[in-house]
């Protein structure tokens, strides 16, 4: 049995919310701040319009993905961290979009010279890694991701894996804390890929957070 590596991709693989925020500003007349709380807080309109609700806000993203994926720029040292996490374990990318951008990802990283599995999803992460784990039957598992909510969901339906919280983007990091539910805080993919590494050497299941 394999190591799993299940990781997120927007502010851990690639960068987003930057070019998110131009595209906004060029697009749509919109100030886009990010400030570690809900997206659409985050938006403000130039012309002194109404403020934008939820709906606005995903309106925009789906506007932005997959129309807008080749504005985005590679994580430093994401790819190498892959490629030599690789060498001993499973890899998947499970990334919170639509269905209809799949193969648009796939193609996003392949450009970056990151080619792995990769799977879509709306909702709670928690579901689907439960799937993969009884998919893949790895030795260990390590899940990457930048919100705090997907760690919660994955603590809840799949306890054992190792769970690490990594928010790539500087002008963002800063303004969130840990997540609850994480058991390790790294922003950077060339002290992540030795903790993961750390994780898959020992082959063991994750503590409970609270323990």
């Amino acid at each position: 049995m394999k190591p799993l590596l299940i990781t997120d991709c927007d502010e851990v693989l690639l960068h987003m919310v930057r070019h998110f925020g131009v595209w906004l500003g060029e697009t749509h007349d919109i100030d886009f701040v990010p400030n570690g709380g809900d997206f659409a807080s985050s938006m403000t309109r130039r012309n002194d319009g109404p403020a934008l609700t939820r709906e606005d806000m995903w309106g925009m993203i789906e506007g932005f993905f997959p129309g807008e994926m080749d504005r985005q720029t590679l994580v430093p040292h994401a790819r190498e961290a892959l490629a030599s996490l690789s060498q001993v374990a499973d890899i998947v990318v499970l990334t919170n979009l639509q269905d209809v951008c799949r193969q648009p990802r796939i193609e996003q990283l392949a450009k970056f010279g990151i080619d792995h599995r990769v799977e879509c999803n709306q909702g709670g992460k928690g579901s689907p890694v439960a799937k993969l784990i009884e998919e893949y039957n790895p030795s260990v598992t390590v899940f990457v991701d930048d919100l705090a909510v997907h760690h919660d969901s994955v603590a809840r339906h799949a306890p054992q894996v190792h769970r690490l919280h990594m928010i790539s983007e500087p002008a963002l990091a800063p303004h969130v804390p840990k997540a609850p539910a994480a058991h390790a805080r790294i922003d950077d993919w060339n002290d992540a890929e030795v903790w993961i590494g750390e994780r898959f050497a020992e082959g063991r299941p994750a503590l409970d957070i609270a323990a």
